[in-house]
Protein backbone atom coordinates (compact mmCIF):
# COMPACT_ATOMS: atom_id res chain seq x y z
CA UNK A 1 0.00 0.00 0.00
CA UNK A 2 2.82 2.39 0.82
CA UNK A 3 5.14 1.65 -2.10
CA UNK A 4 2.83 2.72 -4.95
CA UNK A 5 0.80 5.74 -6.11
CA UNK A 6 -2.63 5.89 -4.46
CA UNK A 7 -5.91 7.68 -5.09
CA UNK A 8 -8.09 7.89 -1.98
CA UNK A 9 -11.55 8.37 -3.43
CA UNK A 10 -15.03 9.18 -2.19
CA UNK A 11 -18.22 9.81 -4.14
CA UNK A 12 -21.55 11.31 -3.22
CA UNK A 13 -24.52 10.15 -5.29
CA UNK A 14 -28.26 10.58 -5.78
CA UNK A 15 -28.94 7.06 -4.46
CA UNK A 16 -27.57 3.56 -4.06
CA UNK A 17 -28.08 2.01 -7.52
CA UNK A 18 -25.14 2.46 -9.90
CA UNK A 19 -27.02 1.97 -13.16
CA UNK A 20 -29.96 4.25 -12.25
CA UNK A 21 -28.53 6.85 -9.84
CA UNK A 22 -25.78 9.36 -10.60
CA UNK A 23 -22.68 10.92 -9.02
CA UNK A 24 -23.09 14.38 -7.44
CA UNK A 25 -19.59 14.95 -6.03
CA UNK A 26 -16.10 13.49 -6.42
CA UNK A 27 -13.27 13.87 -3.92
CA UNK A 28 -9.73 12.55 -4.43
CA UNK A 29 -6.63 12.70 -2.26
CA UNK A 30 -3.67 11.56 -4.39
CA UNK A 31 -0.36 10.42 -2.92
CA UNK A 32 2.93 9.20 -4.31
CA UNK A 33 4.78 6.14 -2.87
CA UNK A 34 5.40 6.56 0.82
CA UNK A 35 2.25 8.75 1.07
CA UNK A 36 4.29 11.72 -0.14
CA UNK A 37 3.39 14.45 -2.63
CA UNK A 38 -0.20 14.67 -1.44
CA UNK A 39 -2.62 16.55 -3.71
CA UNK A 40 -6.34 17.14 -3.31
CA UNK A 41 -9.03 17.54 -5.94
CA UNK A 42 -12.79 17.72 -5.73
CA UNK A 43 -15.71 18.79 -7.85
CA UNK A 44 -19.47 18.85 -7.79
CA UNK A 45 -21.13 16.95 -10.64
CA UNK A 46 -24.42 17.74 -12.31
CA UNK A 47 -26.22 14.37 -12.13
CA UNK A 48 -28.81 15.24 -14.75
CA UNK A 49 -31.56 14.23 -12.32
CA UNK A 50 -33.13 15.46 -9.09
CA UNK A 51 -31.37 14.77 -5.80
CA UNK A 52 -33.93 13.25 -3.38
CA UNK A 53 -34.65 15.33 -0.25
CA UNK A 54 -33.26 12.60 2.05
CA UNK A 55 -29.95 12.63 0.15
CA UNK A 56 -29.82 16.43 0.24
CA UNK A 57 -30.22 16.28 4.03
CA UNK A 58 -27.56 13.57 4.40
CA UNK A 59 -24.85 15.13 2.23
CA UNK A 60 -25.72 18.81 2.31
CA UNK A 61 -25.51 18.85 -1.49
CA UNK A 62 -28.62 20.50 -2.91
CA UNK A 63 -30.08 20.59 -6.39
CA UNK A 64 -29.20 24.29 -6.57
CA UNK A 65 -25.53 23.52 -5.82
CA UNK A 66 -25.16 21.10 -8.74
CA UNK A 67 -27.30 23.02 -11.22
CA UNK A 68 -24.28 24.78 -12.79
CA UNK A 69 -21.76 22.00 -12.15
CA UNK A 70 -20.28 20.10 -15.12
CA UNK A 71 -21.77 16.71 -16.05
CA UNK A 72 -19.63 13.62 -15.55
CA UNK A 73 -18.94 13.36 -19.30
CA UNK A 74 -17.18 16.74 -19.18
CA UNK A 75 -14.99 15.56 -16.29
CA UNK A 76 -14.30 12.02 -17.47
CA UNK A 77 -10.98 12.62 -19.25
CA UNK A 78 -9.47 14.64 -16.38
CA UNK A 79 -10.74 12.16 -13.80
CA UNK A 80 -9.28 9.24 -15.74
CA UNK A 81 -5.86 10.94 -15.75
CA UNK A 82 -6.04 11.46 -11.99
CA UNK A 83 -6.87 7.79 -11.37
CA UNK A 84 -4.77 6.08 -14.02
CA UNK A 85 -1.86 4.03 -12.70
CA UNK A 86 -2.93 4.41 -9.08
CA UNK A 87 -4.32 2.01 -6.53
CA UNK A 88 -7.91 3.11 -5.97
CA UNK A 89 -8.71 3.15 -2.24
CA UNK A 90 -12.32 3.66 -1.12
CA UNK A 91 -14.53 2.81 1.83
CA UNK A 92 -17.08 0.14 0.84
CA UNK A 93 -15.25 0.12 -2.49
CA UNK A 94 -17.83 -1.92 -4.46
CA UNK A 95 -20.21 1.04 -4.15
CA UNK A 96 -17.78 3.72 -5.42
CA UNK A 97 -16.17 1.48 -8.02
CA UNK A 98 -19.56 0.42 -9.35
CA UNK A 99 -20.63 4.04 -9.80
CA UNK A 100 -17.33 4.93 -11.49
CA UNK A 101 -17.52 1.98 -13.89
CA UNK A 102 -21.07 2.83 -14.89
CA UNK A 103 -20.38 6.56 -15.23
CA UNK A 104 -17.30 6.00 -17.40
CA UNK A 105 -19.18 3.44 -19.49
CA UNK A 106 -21.95 5.95 -20.19
CA UNK A 107 -19.20 8.37 -21.27
CA UNK A 108 -17.85 5.78 -23.70
CA UNK A 109 -14.76 4.94 -21.63
CA UNK A 110 -13.83 1.44 -20.43
CA UNK A 111 -12.50 1.97 -16.89
CA UNK A 112 -10.60 -0.68 -14.93
CA UNK A 113 -8.57 -0.28 -11.76
CA UNK A 114 -7.07 -2.20 -8.88
CA UNK A 115 -9.31 -1.47 -5.92
CA UNK A 116 -8.70 -1.69 -2.18
CA UNK A 117 -11.68 -1.56 0.16
CA UNK A 118 -10.86 0.01 3.54
CA UNK A 119 -13.83 -1.75 5.14
CA UNK A 120 -12.22 -5.08 4.30
CA UNK A 121 -8.78 -3.80 5.28
CA UNK A 122 -10.08 -2.67 8.68
CA UNK A 123 -11.75 -6.03 9.22
CA UNK A 124 -8.53 -7.84 8.32
CA UNK A 125 -6.31 -5.70 10.57
CA UNK A 126 -8.67 -5.28 13.54
CA UNK A 127 -10.82 -8.45 13.68
CA UNK A 128 -11.70 -7.89 17.37
CA UNK A 129 -13.57 -4.69 16.53
CA UNK A 130 -17.29 -5.04 15.86
CA UNK A 131 -17.83 -2.06 13.57
CA UNK A 132 -15.83 -0.89 10.59
CA UNK A 133 -17.89 1.93 9.08
CA UNK A 134 -16.23 5.28 8.47
CA UNK A 135 -17.56 6.85 11.67
CA UNK A 136 -16.10 3.96 13.70
CA UNK A 137 -12.73 4.34 11.99
CA UNK A 138 -12.76 8.10 12.69
CA UNK A 139 -13.47 7.51 16.37
CA UNK A 140 -11.05 4.59 16.77
CA UNK A 141 -8.07 6.37 15.22
CA UNK A 142 -8.81 9.92 16.40
CA UNK A 143 -9.23 11.31 12.87
CA UNK A 144 -10.70 14.79 12.47
CA UNK A 145 -13.54 15.25 9.96
CA UNK A 146 -15.58 18.46 10.00
CA UNK A 147 -17.96 17.69 7.10
CA UNK A 148 -18.95 14.03 6.94
CA UNK A 149 -20.67 12.86 3.76
CA UNK A 150 -18.83 15.37 1.60
CA UNK A 151 -16.55 13.68 -0.88
CA UNK A 152 -13.22 15.42 -0.25
CA UNK A 153 -13.64 15.33 3.54
CA UNK A 154 -14.31 11.59 3.50
CA UNK A 155 -11.40 10.99 1.10
CA UNK A 156 -9.15 12.84 3.58
CA UNK A 157 -10.31 10.48 6.32
CA UNK A 158 -9.08 7.53 4.23
CA UNK A 159 -5.71 9.22 3.74
CA UNK A 160 -5.37 9.86 7.49
CA UNK A 161 -6.44 6.26 8.16
CA UNK A 162 -3.59 5.04 5.94
CA UNK A 163 -1.13 7.27 7.79
CA UNK A 164 -2.36 5.90 11.13
CA UNK A 165 -1.86 2.32 9.91
CA UNK A 166 1.86 2.98 9.29
CA UNK A 167 2.20 3.31 13.05
CA UNK A 168 -0.29 0.70 14.21
CA UNK A 169 -0.09 -2.11 13.19
CA UNK A 170 2.86 -1.02 11.01
CA UNK A 171 3.83 -1.09 7.35
CA UNK A 172 4.87 -4.76 7.25
CA UNK A 173 1.55 -6.05 8.63
CA UNK A 174 -0.49 -3.66 6.52
CA UNK A 175 1.51 -4.54 3.41
CA UNK A 176 0.84 -8.25 3.85
CA UNK A 177 -2.88 -7.64 4.42
CA UNK A 178 -3.14 -5.37 1.36
CA UNK A 179 -1.36 -7.91 -0.85
CA UNK A 180 -3.77 -10.64 0.27
CA UNK A 181 -6.81 -8.43 -0.33
CA UNK A 182 -5.63 -7.34 -3.77
CA UNK A 183 -5.17 -10.97 -4.79
CA UNK A 184 -8.78 -11.74 -3.89
CA UNK A 185 -11.99 -10.30 -5.37
CA UNK A 186 -13.50 -7.17 -3.93
CA UNK A 187 -15.98 -9.06 -1.75
CA UNK A 188 -18.79 -7.42 0.22
CA UNK A 189 -17.80 -6.74 3.85
CA UNK A 190 -20.36 -9.21 5.22
CA UNK A 191 -19.05 -12.18 3.23
CA UNK A 192 -16.47 -14.67 4.49
CA UNK A 193 -13.67 -14.81 1.90
CA UNK A 194 -12.30 -18.07 3.31
CA UNK A 195 -15.59 -19.85 2.63
CA UNK A 196 -15.38 -18.88 -1.05
CA UNK A 197 -11.95 -20.48 -1.36
CA UNK A 198 -13.61 -23.88 -0.95
CA UNK A 199 -15.91 -23.44 -3.95
CA UNK A 200 -14.63 -25.65 -6.81
CA UNK A 201 -14.24 -24.71 -10.45
CA UNK A 202 -16.86 -27.30 -11.42
CA UNK A 203 -20.44 -27.33 -12.72
CA UNK A 204 -22.91 -26.53 -9.98
CA UNK A 205 -25.49 -24.26 -8.38
CA UNK A 206 -25.03 -21.51 -5.79
CA UNK A 207 -27.38 -19.65 -3.46
CA UNK A 208 -26.76 -16.18 -2.02
CA UNK A 209 -28.38 -15.71 1.39
CA UNK A 210 -28.86 -12.49 3.34
CA UNK A 211 -29.83 -11.51 6.86
CA UNK A 212 -32.12 -14.03 8.54
CA UNK A 213 -31.01 -16.70 6.05
CA UNK A 214 -33.32 -15.26 3.39
CA UNK A 215 -32.62 -16.55 -0.13
CA UNK A 216 -31.50 -13.64 -2.31
CA UNK A 217 -30.46 -15.31 -5.56
CA UNK A 218 -29.91 -18.77 -7.06
CA UNK A 219 -27.55 -19.18 -10.01
CA UNK A 220 -25.71 -21.87 -11.92
CA UNK A 221 -22.50 -22.27 -13.90
CA UNK A 222 -20.15 -24.84 -15.35
CA UNK A 223 -17.36 -22.91 -13.55
CA UNK A 224 -18.89 -22.41 -10.14
CA UNK A 225 -16.22 -20.42 -8.31
CA UNK A 226 -15.55 -18.00 -11.16
CA UNK A 227 -19.26 -17.33 -11.58
CA UNK A 228 -19.78 -16.62 -7.88
CA UNK A 229 -16.80 -14.24 -7.77
CA UNK A 230 -17.96 -12.48 -10.94
CA UNK A 231 -20.87 -11.00 -8.99
CA UNK A 232 -18.32 -9.04 -6.96
CA UNK A 233 -15.73 -8.18 -9.60
CA UNK A 234 -17.88 -6.82 -12.44
CA UNK A 235 -18.07 -3.27 -11.09
CA UNK A 236 -21.80 -3.77 -10.52
CA UNK A 237 -22.84 -2.71 -13.99
CA UNK A 238 -26.04 -4.64 -13.26
CA UNK A 239 -28.23 -3.19 -10.51
CA UNK A 240 -29.07 -6.67 -9.24
CA UNK A 241 -25.40 -7.42 -8.56
CA UNK A 242 -25.03 -4.21 -6.53
CA UNK A 243 -28.06 -5.05 -4.40
CA UNK A 244 -26.82 -8.61 -3.87
CA UNK A 245 -23.36 -7.33 -2.86
CA UNK A 246 -24.95 -5.05 -0.29
CA UNK A 247 -27.18 -7.76 1.21
CA UNK A 248 -25.34 -11.09 0.90
CA UNK A 249 -24.05 -12.73 4.07
CA UNK A 250 -23.49 -16.34 2.98
CA UNK A 251 -22.92 -18.35 -0.19
CA UNK A 252 -24.13 -21.95 -0.35
CA UNK A 253 -23.18 -24.19 -3.26
CA UNK A 254 -23.32 -27.73 -4.60
CA UNK A 255 -21.69 -29.57 -7.49
CA UNK A 256 -23.96 -31.12 -10.10
CA UNK A 257 -21.70 -33.08 -12.45
CA UNK A 258 -22.41 -31.08 -15.59
CA UNK A 259 -24.45 -28.38 -17.27
CA UNK A 260 -27.70 -30.36 -17.40
CA UNK A 261 -27.58 -31.10 -13.68
CA UNK A 262 -26.89 -27.42 -12.97
CA UNK A 263 -29.86 -26.30 -15.05
CA UNK A 264 -32.26 -28.78 -13.45
CA UNK A 265 -31.08 -28.10 -9.91
CA UNK A 266 -31.28 -24.34 -10.40
CA UNK A 267 -34.88 -24.58 -11.66
CA UNK A 268 -35.87 -26.74 -8.68
CA UNK A 269 -34.16 -24.52 -6.09
CA UNK A 270 -35.74 -21.35 -7.47
CA UNK A 271 -39.20 -22.88 -7.12
CA UNK A 272 -38.46 -24.15 -3.61
CA UNK A 273 -36.66 -21.09 -2.21
CA UNK A 274 -38.38 -18.30 -4.22
CA UNK A 275 -35.27 -16.06 -4.06
CA UNK A 276 -35.77 -12.30 -4.02
CA UNK A 277 -33.76 -11.52 -7.17
CA UNK A 278 -34.67 -14.43 -9.46
CA UNK A 279 -37.24 -13.42 -12.03
CA UNK A 280 -37.05 -15.80 -15.01
CA UNK A 281 -37.44 -19.15 -13.25
CA UNK A 282 -40.57 -18.22 -11.35
CA UNK A 283 -43.35 -20.40 -10.04
CA UNK A 284 -45.96 -21.63 -12.51
CA UNK A 285 -48.80 -22.79 -10.27
CA UNK A 286 -51.30 -21.70 -12.96
CA UNK A 287 -49.59 -23.67 -15.74
CA UNK A 288 -52.09 -24.72 -18.38
CA UNK A 289 -52.40 -26.02 -21.93
CA UNK A 290 -54.95 -26.54 -24.68
CA UNK A 291 -56.24 -30.13 -24.93
CA UNK A 292 -57.70 -30.97 -28.33
CA UNK A 293 -58.07 -34.11 -30.43
CA UNK A 294 -57.85 -33.20 -34.14
CA UNK A 295 -60.42 -35.91 -34.91
CA UNK A 296 -63.03 -34.46 -32.56
CA UNK A 297 -65.69 -31.84 -33.27
CA UNK A 298 -65.43 -30.25 -29.84
CA UNK A 299 -63.46 -27.03 -29.26
CA UNK A 300 -60.05 -27.05 -27.54
CA UNK A 301 -60.36 -27.43 -23.77
CA UNK A 302 -58.26 -25.37 -21.39
CA UNK A 303 -56.66 -27.74 -18.85
CA UNK A 304 -54.31 -27.08 -15.94
CA UNK A 305 -51.36 -29.08 -14.64
CA UNK A 306 -53.39 -29.62 -11.48
CA UNK A 307 -56.11 -31.43 -13.48
CA UNK A 308 -54.13 -33.81 -15.68
CA UNK A 309 -50.62 -35.20 -15.96
CA UNK A 310 -48.97 -33.12 -18.69
CA UNK A 311 -46.13 -35.62 -18.87
CA UNK A 312 -48.44 -38.49 -19.87
CA UNK A 313 -51.33 -36.82 -21.75
CA UNK A 314 -51.33 -36.60 -25.54
CA UNK A 315 -52.91 -33.92 -27.73
CA UNK A 316 -51.68 -31.02 -25.58
CA UNK A 317 -50.72 -27.63 -27.00
CA UNK A 318 -48.91 -24.85 -25.16
CA UNK A 319 -47.57 -24.45 -22.53
CA UNK A 320 -48.90 -21.27 -20.93
CA UNK A 321 -48.14 -19.71 -17.58
CA UNK A 322 -51.74 -18.63 -17.03
CA UNK A 323 -55.30 -19.08 -18.28
CA UNK A 324 -55.25 -15.51 -19.60
CA UNK A 325 -52.12 -16.19 -21.65
CA UNK A 326 -53.61 -19.37 -23.13
CA UNK A 327 -56.87 -17.70 -24.17
CA UNK A 328 -54.95 -14.75 -25.65
CA UNK A 329 -52.84 -17.15 -27.73
CA UNK A 330 -55.91 -19.01 -29.00
CA UNK A 331 -57.60 -15.72 -29.93
CA UNK A 332 -54.48 -14.54 -31.79
CA UNK A 333 -54.46 -17.83 -33.74
CA UNK A 334 -58.13 -17.35 -34.61
CA UNK A 335 -57.52 -13.79 -35.85
CA UNK A 336 -54.43 -14.74 -37.86
CA UNK A 337 -55.95 -17.84 -39.51
CA UNK A 338 -59.54 -16.69 -39.97
CA UNK A 339 -60.85 -19.32 -37.55
CA UNK A 340 -64.22 -19.01 -35.89
CA UNK A 341 -64.12 -17.79 -32.24
CA UNK A 342 -67.51 -19.36 -31.58
CA UNK A 343 -66.42 -22.80 -32.81
CA UNK A 344 -63.24 -22.44 -30.71
CA UNK A 345 -65.32 -21.72 -27.60
CA UNK A 346 -64.07 -18.14 -27.32
CA UNK A 347 -67.58 -16.72 -27.84
CA UNK A 348 -70.93 -17.87 -26.56
CA UNK A 349 -73.21 -19.62 -29.05
CA UNK A 350 -75.95 -17.78 -30.87
CA UNK A 351 -77.93 -17.65 -34.05
CA UNK A 352 -76.46 -16.56 -37.29
CA UNK A 353 -72.87 -15.66 -38.07
CA UNK A 354 -70.48 -14.81 -35.28
CA UNK A 355 -69.26 -11.27 -34.81
CA UNK A 356 -65.90 -12.04 -36.48
CA UNK A 357 -67.75 -13.32 -39.55
CA UNK A 358 -69.58 -10.00 -39.79
CA UNK A 359 -66.16 -8.32 -39.80
CA UNK A 360 -64.97 -10.77 -42.50
CA UNK A 361 -62.36 -12.26 -40.10
CA UNK A 362 -64.02 -15.71 -39.93
CA UNK A 363 -64.49 -17.98 -42.95
CA UNK A 364 -67.93 -19.05 -41.85
CA UNK A 365 -67.63 -22.26 -39.84
CA UNK A 366 -70.27 -20.79 -37.50
CA UNK A 367 -72.90 -20.51 -40.25
CA UNK A 368 -72.14 -23.47 -42.53
CA UNK A 369 -70.04 -21.59 -45.07
CA UNK A 370 -66.99 -23.65 -44.03
CA UNK A 371 -67.21 -27.34 -43.17
CA UNK A 372 -66.19 -28.56 -39.70
CA UNK A 373 -63.54 -30.77 -41.33
CA UNK A 374 -61.93 -27.86 -43.19
CA UNK A 375 -62.03 -25.70 -40.07
CA UNK A 376 -60.51 -28.53 -38.01
CA UNK A 377 -57.68 -29.05 -40.50
CA UNK A 378 -56.78 -25.38 -40.43
CA UNK A 379 -56.87 -25.38 -36.62
CA UNK A 380 -54.61 -28.45 -36.53
CA UNK A 381 -52.10 -26.71 -38.78
CA UNK A 382 -52.18 -23.56 -36.66
CA UNK A 383 -51.72 -25.47 -33.39
CA UNK A 384 -48.97 -27.76 -34.68
CA UNK A 385 -46.14 -25.43 -33.67
CA UNK A 386 -47.51 -25.44 -30.10
CA UNK A 387 -47.79 -29.23 -29.85
CA UNK A 388 -46.21 -30.70 -26.71
CA UNK A 389 -43.77 -33.43 -27.62
CA UNK A 390 -44.52 -36.79 -26.04
CA UNK A 391 -42.02 -38.31 -23.58
CA UNK A 392 -39.58 -40.09 -25.95
CA UNK A 393 -38.87 -43.10 -23.68
CA UNK A 394 -41.01 -46.06 -22.54
CA UNK A 395 -40.28 -45.16 -18.91
CA UNK A 396 -37.83 -43.37 -16.67
CA UNK A 397 -34.24 -42.70 -17.73
CA UNK A 398 -31.10 -41.51 -16.02
CA UNK A 399 -28.56 -39.13 -17.49
CA UNK A 400 -25.03 -39.73 -16.26
CA UNK A 401 -22.76 -36.69 -15.90
CA UNK A 402 -19.18 -36.65 -14.61
CA UNK A 403 -17.59 -33.48 -13.21
CA UNK A 404 -13.98 -32.42 -13.93
CA UNK A 405 -13.09 -33.66 -10.44
CA UNK A 406 -14.22 -37.17 -11.38
CA UNK A 407 -17.49 -37.26 -9.40
CA UNK A 408 -20.41 -38.83 -11.27
CA UNK A 409 -24.13 -38.15 -10.88
CA UNK A 410 -27.17 -39.81 -12.44
CA UNK A 411 -30.07 -37.40 -13.00
CA UNK A 412 -33.40 -39.25 -12.82
CA UNK A 413 -36.02 -38.11 -15.35
CA UNK A 414 -39.52 -39.38 -16.08
CA UNK A 415 -42.31 -37.87 -18.22
CA UNK A 416 -40.58 -34.48 -18.43
CA UNK A 417 -40.14 -34.33 -14.65
CA UNK A 418 -36.84 -34.15 -12.77
CA UNK A 419 -36.98 -36.62 -9.89
CA UNK A 420 -33.52 -35.96 -8.41
CA UNK A 421 -29.84 -36.88 -8.71
CA UNK A 422 -27.70 -39.57 -7.13
CA UNK A 423 -24.00 -40.37 -6.89
CA UNK A 424 -24.26 -44.10 -6.06
CA UNK A 425 -26.64 -47.06 -6.20
CA UNK A 426 -27.99 -46.52 -2.69
CA UNK A 427 -28.72 -42.83 -3.36
CA UNK A 428 -30.26 -43.74 -6.71
CA UNK A 429 -32.63 -46.27 -5.11
CA UNK A 430 -33.54 -43.76 -2.40
CA UNK A 431 -34.21 -41.04 -5.00
CA UNK A 432 -36.51 -43.33 -6.96
CA UNK A 433 -38.36 -44.59 -3.87
CA UNK A 434 -38.85 -41.09 -2.54
CA UNK A 435 -40.51 -40.01 -5.79
CA UNK A 436 -43.55 -42.30 -5.75
CA UNK A 437 -45.61 -39.12 -5.85
CA UNK A 438 -44.21 -37.49 -8.95
CA UNK A 439 -43.29 -33.79 -8.61
CA UNK A 440 -45.57 -31.25 -10.24
CA UNK A 441 -45.03 -30.68 -13.95
CA UNK A 442 -42.77 -27.64 -14.29
CA UNK A 443 -42.53 -25.43 -17.38
CA UNK A 444 -38.87 -24.48 -16.93
CA UNK A 445 -37.82 -28.10 -16.39
CA UNK A 446 -39.82 -29.15 -19.45
CA UNK A 447 -38.09 -26.47 -21.56
CA UNK A 448 -34.66 -27.65 -20.37
CA UNK A 449 -35.40 -31.31 -21.09
CA UNK A 450 -36.96 -30.67 -24.50
CA UNK A 451 -33.74 -28.94 -25.53
CA UNK A 452 -31.43 -31.60 -24.11
CA UNK A 453 -33.44 -34.67 -25.12
CA UNK A 454 -33.98 -33.31 -28.61
CA UNK A 455 -31.05 -31.94 -30.64
CA UNK A 456 -28.51 -32.63 -27.85
CA UNK A 457 -29.68 -36.17 -27.09
CA UNK A 458 -26.65 -37.77 -28.75
CA UNK A 459 -24.40 -35.97 -26.26
CA UNK A 460 -26.03 -37.68 -23.28
CA UNK A 461 -24.98 -40.83 -21.45
CA UNK A 462 -28.44 -42.37 -20.92
CA UNK A 463 -29.27 -45.11 -18.40
CA UNK A 464 -32.54 -47.09 -18.40
CA UNK A 465 -34.28 -47.03 -15.02
CA UNK A 466 -37.36 -48.48 -13.34
CA UNK A 467 -39.12 -45.96 -11.17
CA UNK A 468 -41.87 -47.05 -8.74
CA UNK A 469 -45.28 -46.16 -10.16
CA UNK A 470 -46.62 -42.76 -9.21
CA UNK A 471 -50.14 -41.86 -8.25
CA UNK A 472 -51.53 -39.09 -10.40
CA UNK A 473 -54.31 -37.21 -8.69
CA UNK A 474 -56.98 -35.90 -11.06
Amino acid sequence: MFDQPIAFLDLETTGATAHADRITEIGIVSAQPGLTGVREWSTLVNPGMRIPPAIETLTGISNAMVADAPPFEALATELLERLEGRLLVAHNAPFDYGFLRNAFERAGIAFRSRVLCTVRLSRRLFPAQRRHNLDSIIARHGIACATRHRALADARVLHHFAEALRVDPGEAVVGQAVNELLRSPNLPPGLDALALDRIPEAPGVYTFRGEGNIALYVGKSVQLRSRVLSHFTSGHRVAKDMRIAQEVREVQWQETGGELGALLTEARLVKRLTPVYNRLLRRNDDLCALHWNPLSTTPPALVSAAQIDFGATRDLYGLFRSRTQALRALREIADAQGLCPRVLGLEKGGRGPCFSRQLHKCRGACCGEETPVAHGLRLAQALYRLRLESWPFPGAVGVRETSPSGRTWVHVLDRWCYLGSAENEADLHETMEARRERPAFDLDTWQILVKWLGPRRRELDLVALTVPSAAHAP
